[in-house]
């Protein structure tokens, strides 16, 4: 068993600045979760931590059970991939994936296997007996995935390992590596700055913010049901749509004004869990999926949105829509037939029903 533990772990460094505020953490044997954050949110130090890179200020990591506080990184059972491949330019990729075995004298049988095992699963076996310097950033990436692999560690730690690849290779890899985990199914902690890596590759999303975690839960909870004003704009692209606002109404019929004066009607099922509300400034928060072109439907809770395009972006698939109100840029995805100029008017459907209301006091989803 591999779960990995995190026990109000707390990272400060001299000066008082603490990069990692007592969070707790249980990642389940054979989970894949992924951290992911800003720059500084913390991520990339948790991780150091949980590899042993990293000294502990205070709180305790354990891993398959084991309190691992004090155990050397070597001594941890875990493999890293960095985003930096790190291979040995003057060795092939056989003796670079098999490196750490030879280490722990392992048997030269046994190494081959391993190595040949990993080389399968990765699509490399026609590059064993290449140098680092033939090989593509993709290539060399997957040589650093399988000399973790061959280790057959309790936990894959990776940190930002796709950052040096470009965009193409980015969703090539992301691919690769969830079919290795389906396959290796190895407790796996990852670390990225990328909302969609993490998305796609997660079973659960931990959103890191200033040093604590924001929220934590599959990929798809995170998306519809958002604990904060933080995770619902990070997690989605393009970013959740904002405005301030106010409720009207009363308990049975409640309505968001918007600073231009557009009065959106509150789904009646929500009324009730709104209604403390009224009269107070609230911010509104729509995706722009949520915000598209007018058409006949038979969904419930669809309210007509007035709009003029300042920006508009043909993406072939959609056409995404910019425009501004007090200030804030919305933007909106529109079906790509829809007709739509920068200047001319136009009206937008918003789905009541996939809309947030936030507390600005607390940045609460209410």
């Amino acid at each position: 068993m591999a779960q990995v533990s995190l026990r109000k772990l707390v990272k400060a460094y001299e000066g008082g600045v603490q990069a990692v505020k007592g969070i707790d953490l249980e990642i389940a044997d054979h989970e894949f979760v992924v951290l992911v954050g800003p720059s500084g949110c913390g991520k990339s130090t948790t991780l150091r931590m949980i590899a042993g890179l990293e000294e502990i200020t205070s709180g305790d990591i354990a891993i398959g059970g084991t309190l691992v506080n004090d155990i050397p990184p070597r001594d941890r059972d875990i493999a890293m991939v960095f985003q930096n491949y790190a291979l040995y330019p003057h060795m092939s990729v056989f003796d670079n994936m098999a490196f750490g075995l030879t280490l722990r004298k392992f048997p030269k049988a046994e190494i081959k296997r391993r190595v040949d095992e990993a080389a399968r699963i990765l699509d490399i076996a026609m590059l064993l007996d290449r140098k680092p310097k033939a090989l593509s950033g993709g290539q060399r990436q997957r040589v650093a995935m399988g000399r973790a692999i061959v280790r057959d560690p309790k936990v894959f730690l990776f940190d930002e390992p796709l950052s040096n690849l470009d965009a193409k290779l980015r969703v090539q890899m992301r691919t690769e590596i969830k079919k290795v985990h389906q396959t290796v199914k190895t407790t796996t902690v990852y670390v990225t700055h990328d909302q969609i890596e993490a998305m796609t590759l997660a079973d659960r999303v931990v959103v890191m913010n200033h040093g604590v975690i924001e929220q934590v839960g599959p990929p798809q909870e995170l998306y519809h049901h958002p604990a904060t004003r933080f995770v619902a704009g990070f997690i989605g692209s393009p970013a959740m749509n904002f405005s301030p606002a106010r409720l009207e109404g009363d308990a049975h019929a409640l309505r968001v004004v918007l600073p231009n004066g557009t009065a959106l009607p509150v789904p009646e099922h929500r009324a009730a869990r709104y209604a403390p509300y009224v009269g107070r400034p609230i911010l509104v928060g729509i995706r722009p999926e949520h915000l598209t072109d007018k058409k006949p439907t038979d969904k419930r809770n669809i309210a007509d949105f007035p709009a003029i395009p300042e920006v508009i972006e043909p993406m072939g698939m959609e056409t995404l829509v910019h425009f501004w109100m007090d200030g804030h840029e919305i933007s909106a995805r529109l079906d790509p037939t829809c007709p739509v100029s920068v200047g001319v008017p136009i009206t937008l459907a918003a789905d009541m029903d996939q809309m947030h209301i936030i507390d600005p006091a607390t940045d609460k989803v209410l």
